[in-house]
């Protein structure tokens, strides 16, 4: 069953963030360190990351205009 239909959030790992950012993985690790990467919940010894947080964080990160 998926979590959608469950009604929770979607969940991604580390990798799936760095791919849709188009970035390494470690570039996500060096941004955490640097408190510079989206929220993310630790779960074990794996990160994952809410689609609203990434959402917000890239909305955070957008650049003004410049017209």
């Amino acid at each position: 069953m998926s979590t959608t239909k469950l009604g929770l959030e979607p969940l991604i790992g580390v990798e799936e963030l760095a791919d849709y950012l188009g970035v390494p993985v470690q570039t996500i690790y060096d941004w955490r360190l640097s408190g510079r990467a989206p929220r993310a919940f630790k779960l074990g010894k794996h990160l994952r990351f809410a689609v609203r947080d990434v959402q917000q964080w890239l909305e955070d990160h957008h650049e003004a205009d410049h017209e």
